[in-house]
């Protein structure tokens, strides 16, 4: 058994922690028992391993999104990378034919394609068993997992199955409802669609030559941008006729919006907050390394980041979406596989950055045509290479990059610096890749 994990998008519903560099799975918000804060990304896949040992992983992610995802998961996974974004249908079809072309996994194999982002517990993913033996006894083409709905949702789409019973044949799907029409679909057994399909490799690749014309994962790749960009649901599920769906009890909470994550934090609030004694289920989550203090909330989130602060009625927040999309400012906070960053300060002119870098880390060797930079080590010790010459650095030792010049920099400790850029039209586009000779 294969087990896919979709990880794209850039969750706007979760602004100002997430962004188009830093998606909403990555994002350390779950208390992992201890002091520490685990990403969506790093919970479910500690969930899956305790379900099973052994399962092959793979994760359907954009390009940008590949060095992140390594980072949080250091081994046992394997990466099918979008080179631009696309909906559902293709990334499935680009992963399918990364795992038989360049894995060389058998067509027979039992397929199981997940969403990265539902809260849930780990009898979920026991469910996934049930899934894969039907598909491996061939009880139909596809099967889905319905979540058992717990109220009448607008937000969710429907499965409408023939019966009640755990295992039914699959009548017809419905888009979101009003509430009234939710109600009818929850007393015919409708179940919320939660985006979990099983099936053979080999009907992902059938389906890909069908309706993309190739199962190539060369050609996919090569013409990727041009392929149509639609779900799964819409362009296989709605369509199948041989398909079942399975019916889970436990819990199942989609938390894309800050409404539905405030549901499952364990604390009230992260970072440097205090709440006076009036305010009532209220959350706050502060990134930032000022001080917040909430008085007198009720039924509100507050978020703070380098990229904006948000605060909001909780049920409100759940359509911020159309008014994240018309900020454009440049993005402040950026994870990367070496470390962070923060935008401090910006000028027509200059970018002033705090760089955090991670013991053994480094960046890559690169340059910039239009653009000095300016690095003062602030904390920690490394290397830091110019145009090949190796510089060691310590606590305050100022070292300036001229444009042009290929450079990079390895911690050996942890390292803190402050790079300074300096120049016309500064952007993220000017920026050389160079082989990188240590």
């Amino acid at each position: 058994m294969q087990i896919i994990l979709l990880s794209g998008g850039s969750g706007k519903r979760l602004w100002p922690l997430s962004n188009d560099v830093r998606s909403k799975q990555f994002v350390k918000i779950f208390s992992d028992d201890g002091e520490n804060f685990e990403s969506m990304l790093q919970r479910v896949f500690k969930q899956i391993r305790r379900n099973f040992s052994d399962v092959s992983i793979t994760v359907s992610t954009s390009r940008a999104q590949k060095k992140i995802i390594k980072k949080y998961i250091d081994s046992g996974v394997e990466i099918s990378a979008e080179p631009c974004r696309r909906n559902t249908f293709p990334a499935i079809a680009l992963t399918a034919a990364f795992l038989r072309d360049a894995k060389n996994i058998s067509v027979d194999e039992e397929i199981i394609i997940c969403p990265i982002d539902p809260y849930v517990e780990d009898d979920y993913f026991s469910t996934f068993k049930t899934m894969a033996e039907l598909v491996k006894t061939s009880a139909a083409n596809l099967i889905l997992l319905g979540i058992n709905p717990t109220y009448p949702s607008e937000k969710y789409g429907y499965i409408i199955p023939a019966s009640k019973d755990f295992i039914s044949e699959v009548l017809e799907f419905k888009e979101k409802p009003d509430v009234s029409t939710a109600e009818k679909y929850i007393e015919r057994g409708g179940l919320w669609n939660g985006g979990v399909f099983a099936c053979k490799l080999s009907y992902l690749l059938e389906k890909s030559r069908e309706i993309l014309r190739t199962d190539s994962h060369a050609e996919l790749l090569k013409n990727y941008s041009e392929l149509p960009n639609t779900s799964f649901d819409y362009a296989v599920s709605e369509h199948e006729k041989n398909i079942k769906v399975v019916r889970y009890f436990g819990e199942w909470k989609d938390v894309g919006t800050w409404n539905t994550l405030t549901d499952v934090m364990r604390e009230k609030s992260i970072g440097k907050v205090q709440f006076d004694s009036t305010c009532e289920n209220s959350h706050v989550v502060n990134e930032t390394d000022l001080p917040i203090i909430a008085m007198g909330l009720k039924n509100i989130v507050v978020a703070a980041s380098a990229d904006g602060i948000l605060v909001a009625d909780k049920t409100q927040s759940a359509l911020m979406k159309s008014l994240v999309e018309k900020i454009h400012e440049p993005i402040r906070f950026a994870e990367k596989s070496w470390g962070v960053y923060q935008v401090v300060d910006a000028d027509e002119d200059s970018l002033t950055i705090k760089v955090f870098l991670e013991a053994g880390a480094r960046m890559r060797y690169h340059s910039h045509e239009r653009r000095e930079e300016i690095w003062t080590v602030i904390e920690g010790k490394g290397k830091i290479v110019l145009d090949g010459e190796i510089k060691f650095v310590n606590v305050g030792d100022v070292i300036k990059i001229s444009a042009e010049v290929k450079h990079t920099v390895i911690a050996e400790t942890k390292m803190k610096l402050i790079e300074v850029q300096i120049g016309k039209d500064i952007t993220v586009e000017d920026k050389i890749l160079w082989e990188d000779l240590l």
